[in-house]
């Protein structure tokens, strides 16, 4: 692979778990850092996540072949800008203000933490339209 693609893409190596004419399913293990220490058995830090990935199109490959999962880049930072950055700007921006028109400081922290809910709400309905700006394909 050239660099400049390395350098535009998110790759994610993973196993095919099911594979038809519309889509491919691709189980990816996600690690923590310390989940290859020798003390990972008694240390309640380290984990292992499995993540499931449906890939749309019609690929040539088998259950259980082992494949990569690209994204572009651009796509990753459109996820991390959705799910940490704007609620957080929204949380500062919203304490900020009910700070300024001198709220109590309670009411002002429960009432920005609060301003998530129709955030959330507002991505769940339209989850749809946003996940098809999420477009993955896959590697053999």
């Amino acid at each position: 692979m050239k660099d400049s693609e390395r350098t535009n893409t998110i790759n994610h190596t993973g196993i095919v778990q099911k594979s038809d004419n519309e889509s491919v399913t691709v189980i990816i293990s996600s690690e923590s850092a310390c989940a290859g220490c020798h003390a990972k058995g008694i240390c309640s830090l380290s984990g292992k996540e499995e993540k499931l990935v449906v890939v749309k199109g019609n690929y040539n490959v088998c259950e259980g072949e082992t494949v990569t999962v690209v994204m572009k880049q651009s796509t990753g930072f459109t996820a991390l800008f959705l799910g940490y950055l704007l609620p957080l700007i929204l949380v500062v921006t919203s304490l900020g203000i009910m700070v300024t028109l001198r709220y109590p400081e309670l009411l002002s922290g429960v009432l920005s933490i609060a301003s998530l809910i129709p955030y959330y709400l507002i991505l769940f309905f339209f989850r749809k339209k946003i996940n098809d700006k999420f477009v993955f394909s896959i590697k053999v």
